[in-house]
């Protein structure tokens, strides 16, 4: 899957060619240290940062809103370099007025925050909503306001922009999720499944890594259901086999709930009313762990009486989204040129 992502985010650069230098924009990477991210099981506390910088960032004094993009399991920030290209298509082409966009780099050892605080590996949630956005606003020319501010993701970047946005309608004002991913229990990591018998059977990392299913669960564990009594990947799981017999864990599953925004819903009512705008989307073809929970998640908001917008379009998890004429120039980006403040122009 990985492959196929990083292959989509290579081929955009390619018919983007033609831009002039005066129509791009460029990338600047930083480093920040959070204090939100010190912790004794080998996180780094010191994380990249890149921002996109629009056209005639340096020729003028104009401020601009920030669009606040969360990565997905096993990337990082580095995917920004390539997408900058496609972000300068979509201002030339008149689908966003000028922007700024970050992306901080969330790959853990464990390959990926899930933009959660873990009590063990570090407050990745407060790290996104406090500690980036106050980087962002002290050291580019941002309109530091809410209405100014969206957050928006892909797959685990996805669940992280529904869930950041439901806690924090004081500091974004609207969510994008692009084919959202750990909305809730299905298949894949619900009791069923035989990833839990792998896991039973791992004692190590390189026994893990053989697993794909394996490494998001534990990701899962160690973002909201840290332990550090539990070698050799400090996190307790919901479901595990003791004796060939399932067990199921209560409390961990609850805990597991409370961090996944199907769940969540009924909790933040009042924040999910603040937002400006709410949207997500998915590939038909994304796999059902996608297509159901998104549905489900679509269905729990307009159940709630949740303005929002949800679209299933032709394509998988990946494809259709980082291309000229996918899911982020034609949709996202206009999304955002509506939904966001930009200041007097």
């Amino acid at each position: 899957m990985r492959n196929l992502f990083l292959i989509s985010i290579i081929l955009i650069t390619i018919p983007l060619t033609a831009f002039t230098q005066s129509n791009k924009g460029k990338v600047v990477t930083d480093t920040i240290y959070s204090k939100n991210l010190e912790n004794d099981f080998g996180e780094n506390p010191s994380r990249a940062v890149s921002v996109y910088l629009p056209p005639g960032y340096n020729d003028s004094e104009q401020r601009y809103p920030v669009i606040y993009f969360l990565h997905g399991f096993t990337v990082d920030n580095r995917m920004l370099t390539p997408m900058a290209e496609l972000l300068d298509f979509a201002i030339a082409k008149h689908k966003i007025r000028p922007f700024i966009l970050v992306i901080s780099d969330q790959k853990t050892t464990y390959d990926g925050s899930f933009y959660s605080n873990s009590r063990l590996f570090g407050n990745w949630e407060d790290f996104t909503a406090y500690d980036l956005v106050k980087y962002m606003d002290s050291h580019f020319r941002t309109l530091a306001n809410r209405e100014s501010r969206g957050i928006t993701g892909h797959s685990m970047g996805g669940y992280g922009a529904l869930k950041l946005a439901m806690h924090h309608p004081d500091i974004f004002s609207s969510v994008y999720a692009l084919s959202p991913g750990a909305l809730a229990i299905v298949r894949e990591y619900g009791p069923n499944s035989n990833t839990y018998k792998e896991l039973a059977a791992a004692k190590t990392q390189d026994e893990l890594d053989k697993t794909y299913f394996g490494r998001v669960i534990v990701a899962f564990g160690k973002s909201w259901s840290p332990n550090p009594n539990k070698p050799p990947f400090y996190c307790d799981v919901p479901f595990e086999y003791k004796d060939g017999d399932l067990i199921v864990n209560q409390p961990v599953l609850r805990k597991w709930y409370q961090n996944m925004p199907l769940y969540m819903i009924d909790d933040n009512l009042d924040n999910l009313r603040k937002l400006r705008a709410i949207k997500l989307d998915w590939g038909r073809n994304a796999g059902d762990r996608f297509t159901i929970q998104c549905n489900m998640f679509s269905q729990r908001l307009e159940n709630a009486g949740i303005k929002h917008f949800a679209e299933e379009y032709i394509g998988t998890h990946v494809n259709n989204i980082y291309t000229r004429d996918g899911r982020i120039p034609n949709q996202m980006l206009p999304f955002f040129d509506f939904y966001l403040d930009f200041g007097k122009e």
